[in-house]
């Protein structure tokens, strides 16, 4: 099989690191278009990321020698790329997302701009891979006739709303209060100064406890005409905060159903959850996507973010809640499940779907 061409937008940061260094070897992707601000333009890859990788292993072999693109040489990537992802920072993603979807590149972002537009669907492929059925639709709307934008969800969701969703359909999600803990390096680099996490836990992430409480309604609503239908019929209250691990997000989640389910239900919900993704054998797609631990002391972030190539959610102490129903503990990779793997996967999904 030849490998569709890959762009990277914003290359040269730590989301960027991460599509390069996860994209290696994949058997239907290769990066081979690296881009960046004007001021890494011209330069080697590895002379633009010098002294700032961040990857647990060496920059790729074919990425190493790579010349940095300009992000303002739309027609370049145009030449040399099938589609590309984007790492782009939120306050220039919006501008230069939509000129490359207009130049006929199809964007798979990141970035939170395009989350809520009404025709743009935010994929987490096990829960909502039909909302791809919009592209045609948004195509249209805009006057594109290749190019389009799908974007990934906020990182923290992905710790708990694969495991609320498995049980939504049969018993109707209601309630949930859900408290995060989230790693530094959903921060970025440089994020949180290690002055400011150490010995310490930071109780505000700007924005992220209102992307908690809405987006899971785009993601669990419907299309309906040429727009989204955002589920209403849920609460969620969150609270998220900062601290000292390196990477994994890990959510406390009580819920309430409209229908209560019993202990053996939500278990046998979970273990047989699958989705598209694992329908389709896609190659990032996790085997098992929700993996329940018995310990009474996991999922524990050290120990189980990895889990089946950083794509599993793991759960863990369900027990009944004094409030509401249930309560577990949700852990995921938020750079891998919740970032650059996760743009991944909505690719692979993409292109069995027949849009890349």
């Amino acid at each position: 099989m030849k490998k569709l061409r890959v762009g990277v937008l914003g290359a040269t940061g730590m989301i960027g690191q991460n599509y390069v260094f996860l994209l290696e070897g994949h058997p239907w992707f290769e990066a081979s278009h690296l881009i960046a601000s004007p001021a890494s333009a011209g330069k080697k890859y590895s002379d633009a990321v010098a002294g700032r990788w961040h990857m647990k292993k060496d920059i790729p072999q074919n990425a190493k020698d790579l010349k940095v693109c300009s992000i303002t040489d739309v027609e370049n990537s145009k030449r040399n790329c099938d589609f590309v992802f984007s790492a782009l920072d939120s306050d220039i993603a919006k501008e230069w997302e939509e000129k490359y979807a207009e130049a006929g590149i199809p964007v798979l972002s990141n970035a939170s701009t395009h989350r809520h537009t009404s025709d743009v669907p935010m994929l987490i492929p096990e829960i909502n891979a039909s909302h791809v059925d919009i592209i045609p639709i948004q195509r249209k709307n805009r006057g594109w006739k290749k190019g389009f934008i799908v974007v990934k969800p906020n990182c923290s969701l992905q710790s708990y709303l694969a495991p609320l969703y498995a049980l939504h359909g049969k018993f109707k999600l209601r309630k949930a209060v859900i408290t995060t803990m989230q790693a530094v390096s959903g921060a970025g680099h440089p994020g949180v100064s290690s002055f400011d996490i150490i010995d310490n836990v930071i109780p505000l992430i700007k924005g992220e406890e209102e992307k908690s409480e809405k987006e899971p309604r785009k993601i669990l609503g419907k299309i309906d005409g040429n727009k989204f239908v955002y589920d209403e019929s849920f609460e969620i209250s969150a609270h998220c905060n900062r601290v000292n691990t390196i990477d994994g997000h890990m959510a406390c989640v009580s819920v309430e159903f409209e229908k209560k389910p019993s202990r053996e239900e939500i278990l046998k919900s979970w273990k047989n959850f699958r989705g598209v993704p694992q329908e389709l054998k896609l190659p990032f797609a996790p085997e098992q996507p929700i993996i329940y631990r018995e310990e009474a002391n996991r999922p524990q972030t050290r120990l189980d973010r990895d889990n089946d190539k950083g794509m599993a959610v793991t759960i863990g102490r369900l027990r009944e809640c004094n409030v509401l129903q249930w309560r577990f503990v949700g852990l995921s990779h938020n750079t891998v499940r919740g970032a650059a793997g996760g743009g991944i996967l909505n690719a692979e999904l993409l292109k069995a779907k027949g849009y890349l």
